[in-house]
């Protein structure tokens, strides 16, 4: 997202995003999760589709809770499967499902999501991708990429004269800790 900067501000579904969510630390579990999620669900699409479908995810997947979502079943993967508001890939949905119970897994081991993120901070993108790819199911290098971007474990999220830019660096961000 090179030229995001130039092109989100103002913009009724980009704007808000990078403005106030894009590059800024998540604390939550959930709220990473529907990161993860998101960047998966964009994969061979436009970041813009994704973002109109946010509130039919948030909805679909019962706000993104991680113990619901790694507790569905057959049911639940169906319902998900015949939602036209989201994204209705296998590979994504199973994915999603898969994800979760491995976040209950690593929240289970580590405390949070979040906890095993920051044990495994500063790494190389290279080593994120080999981490993720061993850990969760559907998380190539763009989307390790730009999770980590989004959730402020790297930078690179906004150009430097970015004001947004500005904001990150004041909140400290992981990247900033490193």
């Amino acid at each position: 997202m090179s030229d995001y900067c130039e092109h989100a501000p103002q913009h009724p579904y980009h704007g808000p995003y990078h403005d106030d969510e894009y590059g800024f630390a998540v604390a939550g579990d959930d709220e990473l999760f529907e990161r993860l999620i998101l960047e998966i669900n964009q994969a061979g699409l436009s970041w813009l589709t994704v973002l109109k479908k946010r509130a039919a995810f948030q909805a679909a997947f019962e706000g993104f809770r991680v113990e619901r979502v790694a507790a569905y079943g057959a049911a639940e993967r169906e319902r998900l499967l015949n939602d036209a508001g989201i994204i209705r890939n296998r590979l994504k949905v199973d994915a999603a499902i898969h994800n979760a119970g491995v976040i209950r897994t690593l929240q289970a081991d580590h405390g949070s999501f979040k906890a095993w993120l920051d044990a495994h901070h500063p790494q190389p993108l290279a080593d994120w991708v080999r981490l993720f790819k061993r850990t969760f199911r559907f998380t190539g290098p763009e989307i390790v990429n730009e999770f980590l971007m989004s959730t402020g474990y790297l930078p690179g999220a906004h150009h430097d004269d970015c004001p947004v830019q500005a904001r990150i660096r004041a909140s400290r961000p992981p990247w900033l800790q490193g």
